[in-house]
């Protein structure tokens, strides 16, 4: 998947939620031996992404756009690729909505808002990258962050979980329609080092638990970074339909 350096617009690696987070670390990582194109949210934050990504033949590009928008996010990405000559082979959906709230607190628009951004807006994003019009069938490898919220409970985790449950569900009947073409594959980190976790592992009291609980430590944003290099390599060429747990044996752990 190392793209040739003379070719000035070679296929490139979508990664959404890369404007922060585990999406920005797997972008850096991503970027020693890959073209980018990133999304977020905020293009001041995709653009200090970019700075801090390795210089690629053409250059990363930035696409800005609101997932949370998911009806309009096929179309959008269409434009984008037409206006920009640029061809998608792989997609890394690192995007995410994370809000702890007990039953009593959430609301149905909470509920959408997770599921608009962990299921509807990918699955607009590959209807547009499945069109041999837009993408020209270069799409070979989906690689979606998950959680191991989806498969373990926790207070106040609901709507995140159910979320990413149903990521995870999306990816295992992909990974069959898709076949043999592209490969889809979910990566369900435990406890990450993010901003997005800050909230949770500033508390000390949290992060002795954490320390406790967790086998090897709390990880590290590397340690998805190299999962899903992994997982786009020809290395891993007979794995699709996968969870694939990363998460320092916490799920393992009987006694926490």
């Amino acid at each position: 998947m190392t793209f040739p350096p003379e070719n000035p617009f070679p296929s490139c690696i979508l990664i959404t939620g890369a404007s922060s987070g585990l999406g920005r670390e797997i972008a850096i990582h991503l970027s020693a031996h890959h073209r980018l194109l990133l999304n977020g949210r905020n293009l001041q934050r995709l653009e200090e992404t970019r700075d801090r990504c390795r210089p690629a033949p053409g250059g990363h590009l930035i696409w800005p756009f609101d997932l949370l928008e998911s009806e309009a996010a096929g179309g959008s990405l269409e434009a984008f690729l037409r206006q920009h000559g640029a061809l998608v082979e792989a997609f890394v959906h690192s995007a995410a909505l994370l809000q702890i709230l007990p039953l009593r607190s959430l609301t149905v628009q909470m509920v959408q808002a997770g599921l608009n951004v962990s299921v509807a807006s990918p699955v607009a994003i590959l209807q547009a990258l499945m069109k041999r019009k837009v993408n020209q069938r270069q799409l070979r490898n989906v690689v979606f962050i998950s959680s191991i919220a989806s498969q373990f409970g926790a207070k106040g985790f609901s709507a995140y979980a159910a979320s990413k449950g149903a990521m995870d569900a999306l990816m295992k009947s992909l990974a069959i329609e898709l076949a043999p073409e592209v490969r889809v594959n979910s990566i369900l980190p435990g406890g990450i080092q993010t901003p997005m976790t800050e909230g949770i592992l500033g508390d000390p009291q949290m992060a002795s638990k954490f320390e406790r609980d967790y086998p090897l430590g709390i990880g590290e944003p590397q340690d998805i970074s190299e999962m899903v290099e992994f997982l786009l390599s020809g290395r891993s060429r007979w794995i699709t339909g996968q969870p694939f747990i990363v998460d320092g044996g916490r799920t393992s752990n009987i006694t926490a």
